[in-house]
């Protein structure tokens, strides 16, 4: 069985924070889910109003809602773009020693 820490929510606001006019195609094929469930993901997130959408010619882009708090209250209020900061940050591994590990 497989399974995730993140949720397919937050994996697709990770792909959108790294590029604002990317695909469903695209945001399907990173969650490894089909076009119409990363629809749904995404028309969940903009119904929630954490991202929002607008049309650009034939594409949508989408702009994420960093200041919003999650929803979950897990001892601190924490902000999206706090949560996003992390997860879209540099972590080291062990080919690249170098690296930081944001706080």
């Amino acid at each position: 069985m497989e399974w995730s820490f993140l949720t397919n929510r937050a994996r697709a606001l990770v792909c959108i924070a790294h590029d604002p006019g990317v695909r469903l195609r695209d945001i399907a094929s990173v969650l490894g889910i089909t076009e119409r469930s990363a629809f749904s993901v995404v028309n969940d997130l903009v119904a929630a109003g954490y991202v929002l959408k607008a049309k650009d010619g034939r594409r949508n882009r989408y702009q994420i809602q960093a200041h919003l708090p999650l929803r979950e209250v897990c001892g601190q209020e924490r902000t999206i773009g706090e949560v996003l900061a992390v997860l879209t940050a540099a972590v080291p591994t062990a080919s690249d020693p170098e690296a930081t590990v944001p706080n």
